[in-house]
């Protein structure tokens, strides 16, 4: 039995020698080793030895099963090594090549805008308000005078979550918030996304950007309102810009009006941009109506205000020329890298 065993190392070894894979190696591990392997067929025979021979036989199976192991565990470190060496040849990175050029983004052109209306407004002394998006109807219409028959109101033009939330037409609700919160004098500035119910067009969609302001103090006069968005429009569009007003009609401010800048690209000339008005629509404003600045705890009697708003969305095309709206939302980088 003992020569039955040594034979067994031996024909283990050739066969461990010429293995070239672990499915190899695991297979001669259990044709040798297993529980129905030739090692264990051969320790079957022992009941027929004598009591001297059981232990010899014994210490002899011991090291061929010992034997063994180590060596299939031997062939499985040279079989990972070879793997590994292969692996790494043929991943030989030739470190005298160009790298990859790493392409750095930039800012939206609408970011852009943001940043600087905002840098604009906050040098002249202004704070930036925010609200939530997702807003009430009193903050979104009954706190800024809007009246129920208010076309605005109207679920074909507003999304409505249910009879009493709806996503925000305006940031103006942050205004009236900013009143609840704030004693005056109170400037500040809310930009922020807003939503409407709109058909995707060239000049129309549903998701938007706004950014209005509101001044409320003693003494604040039309003046002053006309004064401030002459700072900001020659600081946005160009130091020779003009503006003038007109009449308009707007529920939370009382007078209206809707504000012009004269055309930046011709200088109020006339030309096709302006459609040869040499003037451009820009933006609303107006006297804060009282039943606003009551709605924010305010009285009327004490103070005043004046408040304006403008489209992110329709500055930054006026100021770079785009005239498509969508384009802004496509995140086509041939149309981003121009900015």
């Amino acid at each position: 039995m003992e020569k039955k065993l040594r034979e067994l190392l031996e024909n283990a070894k050739t066969e461990i020698d010429l293995a070239d894979s672990m499915d190899i190696l695991e297979s001669t591990r259990v044709k040798y080793l297993g529980k129905k392997g030739e090692l264990t067929q051969i320790l079957r025979g022992m009941g027929s030895l004598s009591p001297e021979e059981r232990p010899v036989v014994g210490k002899v199976a011991n090291e061929v099963r010992e034997t063994i192991q180590v060596l299939i565990e031997n062939a499985k470190a040279a079989i990972r090594d070879r793997a590994l060496e292969r692996q790494l040849e043929s991943e030989v990175i030739d470190i005298t090549m160009p790298g990859k050029e790493i392409e750095l983004g930039n800012k939206h052109p609408l970011t852009q805008s943001f940043d600087e209306l905002k840098n604009i407004f906050i040098g002249m002394g202004f704070k930036i308000a925010e609200g939530p998006e997702v807003e009430t109807v009193y903050y979104n219409f009954d706190a800024l005078n809007a009246p129920a028959n208010h076309p605005s109101r109207d679920m074909s033009d507003t999304f409505y979550i249910n009879d009493d939330i709806v996503l925000r037409t305006q940031t103006s609700p942050v205004q009236v918030r900013a009143m609840e919160k704030m004693k005056p004098p109170i400037r500040i500035i809310s930009p922020g996304r807003c939503f409407r119910n709109d058909t995707p067009d060239a000049t129309h969609s549903p998701m938007f950007h706004q950014l209005e302001g509101l001044v409320i103090d003693k003494g604040i006069t039309l003046g002053d309102l006309k004064g401030t968005l002459e700072v900001f429009v020659k600081a946005f569009l160009g130091e020779n810009t003009k503006i003038k007003f007109r009449p308009h009609y707007f529920p939370f401010t009382e007078p209206s009006a809707e504000v012009d800048a004269s055309c930046f690209k011709c200088g109020g000339v006339g030309c096709n941009f302006c459609k040869g008005s040499g003037w451009i629509e820009l933006l609303g404003a107006g006297m804060v109506h009282p039943n606003v600045l009551r709605n924010g705890g305010i009285d009327p009697e004490e103070y005043g205000g004046f408040a304006f708003g403008m489209g992110i969305d329709r500055l930054t095309m006026l100021k770079y020329g785009i005239d498509d709206i969508r384009l802004f939302f496509e995140n086509d980088m041939r149309f981003l890298k121009q900015f």
